[in-house]
Parts: structure tokens; C-alpha cells; sequence
């Protein structure tokens, strides 16, 4: 089983940081996710160098809707980096149209990724709250068909659910994200901004989080599943000092 652990980089500062806490967890995690947050100065790729490849998988995000197909700099950016994995999303347009955005269909630039670097890995993102299972199941079909052979999720907060979509992503090489909510105020964001509906047991604290992400790495290890640590503004230490990544 693969663990994947989420480094926003706000700063470099703050990602060295967190990359010096990964580093103290001295067994699970061997991803190192970062995504490509546009109001940061640091683009995702450019952390490539900060990382000690030969120890951590590196995937950086890249946003379709930065990225016109035909420019050829996504290509570029890969081959001068030397990444050997991606991570393909949509993106949101950026806030006040202050940069300029391409209407970059992410299906579209897997393909086109795919066909430039034929051993290259692709993964893309699923949403399980966005929409109806049907629908997002149908989506990450056609990311897997355009050339995905791997997913990572927004997190889950529902057992159920998570068995739902892994049925659905036989074959495919699957990320259960799990980010901890320990405040209500961050409780009311994930409700309002990303349409999640708690189960009825839910409570917003570090000692549900760490039992939830427990079962989830447990049950994960049991099923060929991989998860994906996105921890965002809380105790790392606290929190990581109840998980158990060695199942």
C-alpha cells in the first residue's frame, strides 16, 4: 500500500517545513503530493529539486485551465523537470480574472499528455460530492480511457461511500483521500464549498479524524487500496501521533 501526503506549498518556507515533519514520520508515506495553487508564488513543479526522489514518489498537480494544448509548455515543463508522474485536474478559474486561464478541457490534456509521453504516469482527480455516483463514475471513465492509470479523491468522510467507488475503480490505481476536519467553522466550509454531507456519527475533532483515518488505512490495506493524507491547517504532530501507517 502506497501513502501519498498532501504539501501545499503557501511559501517555500512552508513547505520545508512540512517536508522536514514528512521526513520525522520514518515509515508509510513514500508519495509526496503538491499542488498548483495560482495566489502562491511557488508553481508545483518547480519543488522538484527540493525533494529526495530516490525516498519519495514526486507528483506534482498541474490545472488544464492553465495550459493551452498546442503552446507545447506543459511538455516542456515535464521533459525539463524530469518528471516521471503528474497529476492532471481541471482547476478553478482564478479569482477576480486577474491571470489568464485557457478552456482547457482536463480529458482533452490527458490525452494529449498520454500521447506525448506514452510511459509517463497519469493521474487525474474524482470528486465523490460533486455529483451522483453514475455521473463521476462515468467521468473518471473517460479520464482511464483518455490515458489515467491512476486516481487520487477529495476526501471521504463516509466508510460507505469509499466502498461505493472503490468497487468502481477495479483495475485502477486508487488514492482514498483522507483530510481531518477539526473545527466547526472548517466543517461548515467543506458543507458549503465542496457540497460533502457528513455521516450522522461526524465530529469535527482530531480524535474522530484519527479513528476515521485509521479504519480507512486499515480497510485500504485490505483491499490493494492506497490512501492520500491531505492535512490542511491542523496539529501535524498531534495529529500524526495517532495514525497507523504500518498495516
Amino acid at each position: 500500500m502506497n501513502i501519498s501526503f498532501e504539501i501545499v506549498p503557501r511559501s517555500l518556507e512552508a513547505f520545508e517545513q512540512q517536508y522536514a515533519f514528512v521526513q520525522t514520520l520514518d515509515k508509510g508515506i513514500n508519495i509526496l503530493n503538491v499542488p498548483d495553487i495560482q495566489r502562491f508564488d511557488t508553481r508545483s513543479w518547480e519543488l522538484a529539486a527540493q525533494i529526495d526522489r530516490q525516498r519519495y514518489r514526486f507528483i506534482p498537480h498541474f490545472r488544464a485551465i492553465d495550459f493551452k494544448i498546442s503552446s507545447g509548455e506543459l511538455f516542456r515543463i515535464i521533459d525539463d523537470y524530469q518528471l516521471d508522474s503528474v497529476l492532471l485536474v481541471t482547476g478553478d478559474p482564478p479569482e477576480g480574472l486577474k491571470r489568464s486561464f485557457y478552456n482547457t478541457d482536463v480529458v482533452d490534456l490527458i490525452k494529449a499528455v498520454r500521447q506525448h509521453f506514452p510511459n509517463l504516469t497519469i493521474y487525474a482527480g474524482f470528486d465523490p460530492h460533486r455529483s451522483g455516483v453514475q455521473a463521476e463514475c462515468d467521468y473518471i471513465q473517460r479520464k482511464a480511457d483518455a490515458g489515467a492509470t491512476g486516481f487520487f479523491s477529495q476526501p471521504f468522510y463516509d466508510q460507505r461511500m469509499i466502498e461505493i467507488y472503490a468497487e468502481q475503480m477495479t483495475g485502477l490505481e486508487t488514492y482514498i483521500g483522507i483530510s481531518p476536519i477539526t473545527t466547526k467553522a472548517s466543517m461548515n466550509y467543506w458543507e458549503v464549498k465542496n457540497q460533502v454531507k457528513f455521516p450522522l456519527n461526524f465530529r469535527p475533532d482530531y480524535e474522530w479524524s484519527i479513528e476515521f483515518a485509521n479504519q480507512v488505512i486499515a480497510t485500504a490495506a485490505n483491499n490493494g487500496w492506497h490512501v492520500y493524507f491531505m492535512p490542511i491547517r491542523i496539529d501535524l504532530g498531534r495529529y500524526f501521533g495517532g495514525i497507523k501507517m504500518d498495516v
